[in-house]
């Protein structure tokens, strides 16, 4: 049985020694760092399999830390799960948007940080199946990497998976309500005026590729 390695960069020492008894109890390897400095070189040297990264910590803040690692060609892939006191909905939107794919608000239930771990494990799995191609357009979801005609769009994150979820389910019709659950991972901190202006966007990178994604009036969006 192959183990999953995670990373956890949390400052508490209280959350963390909990966070660290919780999930080799639940059998995974564990290595912890308690600022975001640290916490970067630890996952640059030993590529884990999730990270658990705090928002608030000394150094390099949560967010900077998730774009360096985002921004390493041997590490973007790895599925990271933000853990953080911070609820309003900018923070949360601006963690997604740095590359978080998931954010859970403390006080939290372990069973329920669990379950989004072993979630966002599941998905790495999914994604060594190969890209998803449409019209020409690639979408390398392990390594969120979207590609037409040898041109690399640069995307959000939150952009990248509201196309990968049109593409997947091509023909299929999407509300903004599946949508926002989709890339806010359950979590209503997502408006679907926010879909609207993350649709304005995606298109306007897209260029003339944007003509494949239909807007269904009264219902949402759809990949065709």
């Amino acid at each position: 049985m192959n183990i999953k390695r995670i990373v956890v960069v949390e400052d508490d020492l209280a959350i963390q020694r909990v966070l660290l008894l919780a999930l080799r109890v639940a059998g995974y390897e564990v290595e912890a760092a308690s600022s975001g400095d640290a916490g970067l070189d630890l996952v640059l040297r030993t590529r884990p399999d999730l990270v658990l990264l705090d928002l608030m910590l000394p150094g390099l803040d949560g967010l900077s830390v998730c774009r360096r690692i985002r921004s390493d060609s041997m590490t973007r892939a790895i599925p990271i799960i933000m853990l953080t006191a911070k609820v309003a909905t900018d923070d949360i939107v601006r963690g997604l948007d740095a590359g978080a794919n998931d954010y859970v608000t403390k006080p939290f239930q372990k069973d329920v940080l669990l379950a989004r771990i072993r979630a966002a494990l599941r998905g790495t799995e999914d994604d060594a199946s190969g890209p998803l191609v449409l019209h020409g357009l690639s979408i390398d979801v392990a390594s969120h990497v979207v590609t037409l005609d040898g041109r690399t769009f640069e995307l959000t994150l939150s952009e990248f998976r509201i196309l990968e979820l049109l593409v997947r389910n091509a023909g299929r019709v999407f509300s903004r309500g599946h949508i926002i659950d989709r890339i806010s991972d359950g979590e209503k901190v997502v408006t679907d005026r926010t879909i609207d202006v993350q649709m304005v966007g995606l298109r306007r990178k897209l260029g003339a590729w944007a003509e494949h994604i239909k807007t269904i009036r009264g219902v949402g969006y759809r990949a065709e």
